[in-house]
């Protein structure tokens, strides 16, 4: 694996860990896609920092418990927003 990439998944994890972010927070704050800020924190991270990988998990586990809630606040707000 190429040392930019390794470089890259640290600072993800990091970022994500400090910040208590989602995937797509951390891919928006990145400039990258989801599909490599998940791949870059679960798989890569594990290969090469894997107690912050542990760490990381933890905190996207967290998110993907909490999702169906935040789903339904931002449906929530939407028609509350929305004049008839």
């Amino acid at each position: 694996m190429k040392g930019y990439i390794e470089e890259r998944a640290m600072e993800i994890a990091r970022y994500i860990i400090d910040n208590n972010t989602t995937v797509r927070q951390a891919a928006k704050h990145f400039g990258i896609s989801k599909s490599t800020v998940h791949k870059d924190v679960t798989e890569r991270l594990a290969q090469v920092n894997p107690s912050l990988a542990a760490e990381t998990r933890k905190v996207l586990d967290i998110n993907k418990s909490e999702r169906h809630i935040r789903g339904g606040m931002a449906t929530k707000e939407k028609y509350l927003h929305q004049h008839v």
